[in-house]
């Protein structure tokens, strides 16, 4: 039974691995969302960067086979355990809340823009 428990704790080097596929795919597009299908956070942040034109991937937790660890890394590396967990040109910008405010002040289609996330500039809402 020993071995059921010792199964479940995950060792530095995956824990190591989980980290660095985090920091990889926060930095392999403009805009990166990681999400849950079913979350409605993620669905309304998802829905904003799209009525803004944004061009965004999205990893989706819960289809990925590792999708737990990286949740675990992105928690260790940035503070936030929940989802959405926004990167926009490869920095972390926070989860919905932080997303939806920085839309609120005008501080998000700067953002989108200086990475190139934005193919025509005209994006408004």
């Amino acid at each position: 039974m020993g071995s059921l428990f010792s199964s479940t704790k995950k060792t530095k080097e995956e824990i190591e691995m989980a980290l660095n596929k985090a920091k990889d795919l926060s930095n392999s597009a403009p805009v990166v969302v990681f999400s849950k299908t079913y979350c409605g956070y993620c669905n309304r942040v998802k829905q904003l960067l799209t009525q803004l034109g944004a061009n965004f991937k999205i990893i989706e937790l819960n289809e990925e086979a590792d999708g737990d660890d990286i949740q675990a890394a992105l928690a260790q590396w940035t503070g936030l355990r929940t989802v959405p967990n926004v990167f926009i040109g490869g920095k972390h910008i926070g989860g919905c809340d932080s997303t939806l405010d920085k839309y609120q002040k005008g501080e998000l289609l700067p953002l989108l823009n200086d990475a190139g996330a934005i193919a025509n500039n005209s994006a408004q809402l």
